[in-house]
Order: structure tokens, then sequence, then C-alpha cells
């Protein structure tokens, strides 16, 4: 997974999106403890920044060193580059002790991953029984109806065949990914549940942030420019029309939260 990313890490974290602050609050709310977390896949530290405001300290792992050299830099936040298959000593050793971690979070990453083998870690570090873990996607962004219209060929038919399989799980906005964990408290399931991240970007930045795509870069590696003359000319086009040169472009977000309870 790591690898997808690697060439484009500048751009992704250049643009890619803060998480809302009311999504961090609600899952904060639903873990009793505040003083350890771990944010898995950690990229460029958008999640861990957030985190570092509430917890006392943040563990933020990835696989990819050059994802990290971007990440911003806290001092109750400590980064480590890890391999993609930890052993329990090596999770000891590089993350945190057993039944030490509080809260266990992954954005917009635990599609890449071999879950049944990540969901052993998280269950090994994770406090029983009321340690939590919170996973969350976004999905594609919105601008207005002219610019959509736009982007829907060109993320559904132009990239549809460039994105890796497991896309599809953010595509269904988390419902359907295994997720064997209880409901928190104060909850009957353990969702998806929905936030929204509002950014300001101008069109320059918006196709930062499409090329900071798996799938852009995929094709470009195959010979592929998925942004074309013409496509670009028709998002300039749909996107000049109301003579505003910045947008507030908006991305659901879905978030599934769990505890780890007695019995896992």
């Amino acid at each position: 997974m790591a690898e997808l990313f690697i060439k484009q890490a500048k751009q992704y974290a250049q643009t890619r999106p803060s998480y809302p602050p009311d999504l961090f609050q609600f899952i904060a709310s639903h873990a009793p403890h505040h003083n350890l977390a771990w944010d898995v896949g950690t990229g460029s530290g958008q999640a861990a920044r957030s985190l570092a405001g509430i917890y006392k300290n943040v563990i933020a792992t990835d696989t990819s060193p050059k994802q990290l050299e971007y990440a911003s830099k806290l001092p109750n936040i400590r980064y480590q580059c890890t391999s993609p298959i930890m052993s329990f000593s090596e999770l000891e050793q590089n993350v945190a002790k057993q039944s030490s971690v509080d809260l266990v979070t992954i954005a917009q990453a635990i599609h890449w991953f071999d879950l049944p083998k990540f969901y052993q870690q998280v269950k090994w570090v994770l406090k029983k029984p009321h340690g939590v873990i919170a996973a969350w996607c976004y999905t594609v962004p919105q601008v207005n109806d002219s610019v959509d219209a736009v982007f829907q060929p060109f993320y559904t038919v132009d990239c549809e065949p460039y994105w890796e399989p497991q896309r599809k799980m953010v595509d269904e906005k988390y419902i359907s990914i295994d997720f064997p964990f209880e409901a928190v408290d104060g909850k009957e399931n353990t969702g998806p549940f929905e936030f929204v991240i509002e950014k300001l970007m101008d069109l320059d930045t918006y196709f930062t942030y499409l090329r900071s795509w798996s799938a852009y870069q995929t094709a470009k590696d195959k010979g592929v420019e998925l942004l074309t003359d013409n496509v670009v000319e028709n998002f300039k086009r749909a996107w000049n029309e109301n003579g505003h040169s910045q947008k507030v472009v908006r991305y659901p977000v879905y978030l599934r939260i769990g505890k780890v309870g007695n019995n896992n």
C-alpha cells in the first residue's frame, strides 16, 4: 500500500483535508481515558495532529518513511516507521505494551490492511473492556452541480481501471468492512456515523488533490495521463462558471467506532 503514495507524498501532505473537530470530539467522548492513542497509517499526520490536542501522548505509525517526512512535528507525537507486518514483540517495541492503549485510530487507511492480523494487534494493545477503535474514510469531494458533473465520469469511468479493489470499501462508506467490535457506550451499533470535512480550495489545489490519488499515480506509471487537456478544460469551465476562484469543497466522512470488550 505504501508504494502507492510514495511518489506523491508531497501532494498528499499539501492537499489531503484535515478532519473536522467534531469527529475527534465524538470519538474522545466515547473513550473513557485520554492517555495514549495509536494512529495507524498516519501518512503525513493529519489525524495525529488533532489527537495530540486531546490525548496526552500519540504514537503515529506508517510503513512509508517518505510520508512521515511531511508529518507535523509536535512534542507529544512520536512518529514511527514500521514494517507492514509486525510481530507482537515488534508491536510492543515500536508501538506500545499489551493493554496500554486507550484509542486506536485509522484514517482513510484501514481498507488497505490485512484485517484479521491487524485486529489481533488492536485487541492486544487496547485496554479492556473500554479501549476504543475508530476507523473512518471520506468519500469523493463535492463542489457544486457543474464541477461535480465533470468529476463523476472522471472518477467512475476514467479512473476506475486504476483503483485497487480495496477502494470499493470506501465507496461503500465502510458499511461492508469487517469490524468485530462492540458498540461503544450510548450507541446501538458501530456505525457508520456521518460527519463532513469542508476545505476552501482553488482549482490548482483541487487538481493537486486529484493527483495525490493512488489511481492517478498507478495510471501515470502505466503511461496514462488521467487529467488530459480535455478533462482539464472541462473542469476549468465548470469551476469558473460562477466567477469565484475559491470554493468550499465538502467531503462526507464515515466513521466506524467500537470498543474491544472483554471477550476479544
